[in-house]
Formats: C-alpha cells, structure tokens, sequence
C-alpha cells in the first residue's frame, strides 16, 4: 500500500529544495544580472572563440619574430626564441583577458559593426602593453619592432576571426540570393539616410526575407551614382518610374520618417503610378528608438497622400483640463471614441469610465487599455444612452467631471429607413446624458457633432442638429459648460469609405461611387479628437467649435488613389462604378451655417460658430412631442423634425 505519511514528506523535501534553488537563483541574480539567464551567452560558441584567439596568440608571436628577421628561421637567435617560449603563457592570459573585459566573447559577430571594430582595437592595444610590461618586469629581451609588428598581426588575426565568420554568412546569403534570384523580390527603397541604411542591411543579412533591394532612390544629388551597402543610388523622385522599369521593381519601402507630409505624398504621388506594392516606415519615433526594421514596415494608406503637416495642439493646456478628473466617454467602443479613450489616458485622469452598449467593442479597448497604461483607473460599463434611470445611477455613482458624449447613429441611409431609432438614440439618449451631467454637478459636456447638421438633408444630420440645440438649452439650464464640437468625416471610422472601399479592392472589385463630382471632408481619427479634446479645453459653454477640415477631397480621387497604393490599375484591374447619390446624401458638406459667424480661438485649427437664438420654453415643448412621436413609430417622424431643425430640408 502507498505509505500517505511519506508521499507527503516528500513532496514538503522537494518544495524545500525548490525553494532553496529560488533563494540561490535570486542571490545570483542580485550579484549579477547575467546568471537571470545563463543561456544568453552560449558556452560553446564563447570556447571556440577563445580557443582560436589562444592558436591566434601562438602564431602571431613567433610570426613577428619571423618577419622582423626578414622570413628566416636561422637568423633569429636562440635567445630571442627561449624568451619567446618564457613569454607565451602570460602573452596568452594577458590577451585572452583582455579580449574578455572588452567584451568581445558577447558580441553577435554574424552583425559586427565598427563598434566592434573599436573593441577589437581597443583590446589588442592593451594586450600589447601588457606584454610590454611583463618582458620589462620579468627582463626579456626582445626586438623594439617586435611590439609593433606584433600589435599589426594580432590585431589583423582578430579581425579576421571575427570578421570572416560574418563574410562568411554574407557570402553564403550572396550565393543563396543567386540561386533564388527568380523567387525574390525586385524592392527599391526610398531614402538613402539612416533609416534606409538599417532596412537594406536586414534585407542584405536576414535569410528569412525573400525580398531583394536593386535600387535606391534619394533627392541629395550628392549621393547620385554611389552605392549603399552594394545598392546603387540611382538618382532622385524623377527617376522612380524609370528605374522601376529598368529593374523591374514589384515592391517600394518608403524610407524617409524624417520627410514632412508634403515630401512623403509628393513621393507617393509618384509612386502610386508605378503599380508597385508600397510600404512606409510609421516615423521618426521608429528611428530615434533604434526600432527600425522590414517588421515595422505598414502597407501605405490614403491618409499618407493628404499631405497636411501635422495638427498642433497645446497639450499642457489639455492636460490641464483632463488631468486627476473623472473623465466619462460614451460610445467609448466606436472608432471616434476609443481614440478618445486612448488620448484621455495618456493625459492622466483620476478615472476613465467607458460606457458602450456593444459589449465586443468595449471589451476591445478595454483590453488595449489595460495593457498600454495599467495604471490607468479604467471603468468600463454596457449601457444604453436612452436608458435614463442607468445613466442616472452611472452619474450618481461615478460623479463624472468631464463628459464627451460620442454615443450615436451615424449611418444616413440606415437612419433613412429608421428616422425614428435615430430620434431615440440621437435626440433623446444625448438629452439623457447632458440632463444627468447638469444634475450631477459635471464641470464640462461635450458633444461630438458633424458637419452633417449643416442645413441638413438627412434624418442623421437632423437629429445631430437637434442635439446641438440640446447643447446650447442645456447650458442655459445649469452651471456645467455645455459644447459641441462639429468635424467632417474622419478616415478609417466604421462605415466610412475608406474600409468600404478596401473590402470592394479585396474582392477584386467594381468600387463603387455615388457621383464622380462628389466631394467630402476628411481628417485621421486622431488629428479629430486631439482637436475635440482642445475644443473641450477651451470650452466656456454654448459653443458650436467647428474643426478647420483642410480642403474638400474628391470621393472618386479617394477611390482612385486607394486602387493604386493597392497596385491595380483603375479601370483595367478594378473598376469604379457609379451608383447615383443615396436618400438623404448630400453632393457636398457644409461645417458651417449661414446664421453663423466664425470667431477664432489660439488654435488656428478651431473656430467657434455664433450659436443660433431660439426659444427655450418652445424647444421643450416641441421635444416633448417629438418624444411621443418617435416612441409612437408615427409617419410624422420627419415633419416633426423639420419642425425643430427649420434648416432640415429632407
């Protein structure tokens, strides 16, 4: 039978043990932080290393004995030969120490630099001194050009070691190169600065990349007809198109983080006609960091040929508005709000509460949240806006300071069918939350609105005005600073063109545009939220901030440019089909209303708009209608709005 008693008493000695090799290890540890992983330096390769050094030491001594009497045996005396022998053993462990203590037994020599080359040089000159110093001290004489002579062949011997292992591996890849040069990638890269100095050597030395670089291409006319690294530099920008025919490029690596926007699209507008794959490096963070590599590489997107310098924002002020403040963001899942949740966190609330009622969306962010800033206080609750009595005990429980309200139905050919699930959430669940904010004593609200309420011809733009009238009543009702921030459409959001149109690519085709006159505004998520989370900074109540969206773009040049930077050509590879404009569709977007007038603020980004006069009293009795309308799924829905929103023209 299994003795219990003695199981146990063996599994208390072996918890023992471990436990005694965990004090060891910490102790190790503490004394060196090599022994947290021994593997790191393998043993073997370090033996053989010194192995070879030791033969190098061998034959570079009697080698320079050698040389200095002119390549013969017979005229070295026999006392320079038996001090030479008397010499050897301390000459070993001197060199063999010295190469130690300047750490060349730890280097990766497969990517030896000239910083190796400097510790190579370094070490050989000490190991010479000490043999100096031991023939004074133990008084062998010696040939004074013996030293020097011997300081040249154990210096070249050492390099050689080193050295040969990474030629060797370089012309391994070479030969493996030759016999894949039908497989491989024909790449240029752009840029012959740094940053594409690091991209050629991983491609030169990584035997896991099929990709091979035939070309450069760099505006400094100085660097015309050199090479780098093996790789000629071919000429300037008005040489990309010739050179991709000449070498038969297939792929571009953007190279130049440090390039403005304007010199990156002036690249690429260039680019998108070659038909290539192209790739750009994120930026210079990237450099500055030493996280230059093939794997940083991002395929190269439409926000690229905007061209625009990057928004500017005073970040202490921001900082200022949002720092140890309870900061609570609804529809925190969606893609506006989600970037303000990662912006929020990064300037330091109290707490970030982040309510959504789509739980997938707000699992997400929570999740990213919690690994980029764990010390975040994050709460993350599922609700719906409409529901009052939750938002209710949200606002009583957590007491929020700052609140930007991002929850919304943003589609218009959906809300177009459903003008009433739009009235409820856009109207009503806005009114919930700004009604709670002034109840429970919220410092700031803040509204994301759109370009869309500009004389609205849509039930979604309607409803987004109402709620800016919502803004401006509230702020009249309580002491919070009520606003509202109106920006155009912002790439890459949900719904938006640009993933519409990539998911159409990806199928092959056709695109598909509403009107090829057809024009929109467009900013990156983050360039829209740094400015809302200014707009908010600035925010004294009753504002409508309106965001400086650039210039219109043409929704077919969008389409067009996405096909190329794809590397199709349009109409011949994908083709673009025009559908006619949607219900409710605009040919163009207004971000500004007649009524209104523009007062700058200190960022030349940000506008404040007149607001428009009503009457309170009307406006809530005309809400309450609405109310019964909505709920009542009536017909009327539209004219009620009209009633409200009298530039609603749908």
């Amino acid at each position: 039978m299994l003795d219990v008693t003695d199981t146990l008493d063996e599994v208390k000695n072996r918890i023992e043990r471990v436990s005694e090799l965990m004090k060891i290890k910490q102790l190790c540890t503490k004394l060196h932080p090599r022994f947290q992983n021994p593997l790191q330096v393998p043993l073997t390769r370090v033996i053989l290393l010194a192995i070879m050094d030791l033969l190098c030491i061998l034959v570079c001594s009697f080698l320079a004995l050698y040389v200095r009497f002119d390549f013969s045996v017979k005229l070295i005396g026999q006392a320079y030969l038996t001090n030479m022998e008397l010499l050897l053993l301390p000459n070993i462990v001197e060199g063999v120490l010295c190469f130690y203590l300047f750490h060349l037994y730890k280097s990766v020599w497969r990517f030896a630099s000239v910083q190796e080359l400097v510790r190579i040089l370094e070490s050989v000159f000490c190991a010479c001194l000490l043999q100096y110093g031991t023939c004074k001290v133990m008084h062998l004489d010696l040939p004074r050009s013996y030293y020097l002579l011997y300081f040249f062949f154990l210096f070249g011997g050492t390099c050689s070691i080193r050295f040969g292992y990474r030629f060797l591996r370089l012309l391994g890849k070479t030969m493996q190169q030759n016999r894949q040069e039908d497989t491989s990638i024909p790449t240029m890269v752009i840029g012959a600065g740094d940053a594409g100095n690091m991209i050629v050597k991983e491609l030169e030395t990584s035997k896991y990349l099929n990709i091979s670089p035939k070309c450069i291409i760099d505006d400094n006319p100085g660097c015309h007809g050199k090479t780098l690294r093996g790789v000629p530099i071919v000429g300037g920008r008005d040489r990309i198109l010739e050179a991709v025919r000449r070498f038969e490029i297939q792929r571009i690596i953007l190279a130049i983080p440090s390039a403005s926007p304007k010199v990156r699209k002036d690249f690429l507008d260039i680019c998108k006609e070659t038909g290539c794959k192209i790739q750009a490096l994120p930026g210079m963070y990237q450099l500055v960091n030493e996280e230059v590599a093939v794997s940083k590489l991002r395929e190269v997107d439409i926000e690229d040929l905007l061209g625009r310098d990057p928004i500017q924002i005073d970040t202490a002020e921001v900082l200022s508005s949002l720092q140890g403040k309870v900061v609570l963001v609804t529809g925190g899942g969606g893609s506006i709000g989600s970037e303000l949740c990662r912006q929020i966190a990064a300037h330091k609330p109290s707490r970030l509460i982040i309510l959504d009622i789509y739980e997938n969306n707000a699992y997400d962010i929570q999740q990213e949240l919690k690994k980029s800033t764990p010390e975040l206080d994050l709460v993350v609750l599922i609700a719906s806006v409409r529901n009052s009595s939750r938002i209710q005990w949200i606002f009583e429980h957590y007491r929020p300071e700052v609140v930007y309200h991002a929850a919304a139905h943003k589609h218009v050919p959906l809300m177009e069918d459903s003008p009433c699930e739009a009235v409820k959430n856009n109207v009503f669940g806005t009114l919930q939350v700004a009604k709670a904010a002034g109840q429970w004593g919220a410092k700031k609200f803040v509204l994301i609105s759109t370009d869309k309420a500009v004389n609205p011809t849509n039930v979604m733009g309607a409803t987004k005005r109402i709620c800016e009238m919502v803004v401006q009543h509230m702020n009249r009702q309580f002491p919070t600073n009520y606003v509202a921030v109106r920006f155009g459409n912002v790439l890459g959001s949900n719904g938006s063109v640009i993933p519409l149109f990539k998911k159409q690519i990806a199928q092959g085709g056709p695109v598909t545009v509403t009107d090829p006159e057809i024009i929109r505004y467009f900013m990156t998520i983050p360039e829209a939220v740094s400015l809302v989370l200014q707009a908010g900074a600035y925010a004294k109540g009753g504002e409508i901030f309106v965001l400086d969206m650039g210039k219109p773009v043409k929704i077919l040049d969008l389409a067009t440019n996405l096909i190329k930077l794809s590397g199709y050509k349009p109409g011949e590879d994908i083709q673009i089909e025009f559908t006619g404009l949607r219900p409710g569709e605009k040919m163009y977007e207004e971000l500004l209303m007649s009524e209104e007038g523009l007062q700058k603020t200190e960022n030349k980004m940000i506008y404040i708009g007149k607001p428009i006069e009503f009457d309170d009293a009307v406006f809530e009795r005309q809400l309450e209608e609405l109310y019964h309308v909505a709920y009542g799924e009536s017909g009327e829905i539209k004219a009620k709005i009209r009633e409200i929103a009298d530039t609603y023209v749908g």
